[in-house]
């Protein structure tokens, strides 16, 4: 089920960068940020009462907390600049570099999270970096 989840994510993701594109001509880029970011709170707290989950709030660890608390900034800090990238530059040149964040997480995620580093994935990064300075050099 994770992979239907996996492709709604990419192709959700082709959409949005397409339509903030065109959405945002003549709008300065925080403030569209800060649009996108309403409604995606919205469409959020919509499925946890949708879903009924509201009630474990209470349960969430301080461990947790703190994670989410710094992953939300981290998010916030990577739509402001890719709206003003996206602003700014091609489409087709700012997605790419978007998705080096791939090749990020890999990196990082045997750092701190201890995965496999795996000749498979260290391919799989080289052919990404490499794709994505073919498409915007």
């Amino acid at each position: 089920m994770w992979i239907l989840f996996a492709t709604g994510s990419a192709v959700f993701a082709a959409l949005t960068s397409i339509l903030a594109k065109i959405g945002i001509a003549g709008v300065n880029s925080n403030l569209a940020t800060a649009i996108r970011t309403v409604i995606v709170v919205a469409m959020a707290w919509f499925m946890v009462f949708i879903t009924d989950c509201q009630g474990g709030i209470s349960s969430i660890s301080r461990k947790s907390w703190i994670f989410l608390i710094l992953s939300g900034l981290a998010t916030g800090a990577s739509w402001l600049c890719y709206y003003k990238a996206l602003q700014t530059g091609e489409a087709s040149k700012v997605v790419p570099i978007d998705k080096m964040s791939v090749v990020l997480t890999l990196i990082l995620a045997f750092i701190f999270l201890h995965e496999q580093v795996t000749l498979k994935s260290v391919i799989g990064c080289l052919l990404i970096s490499a794709g994505t300075l073919f498409m915007v050099l």
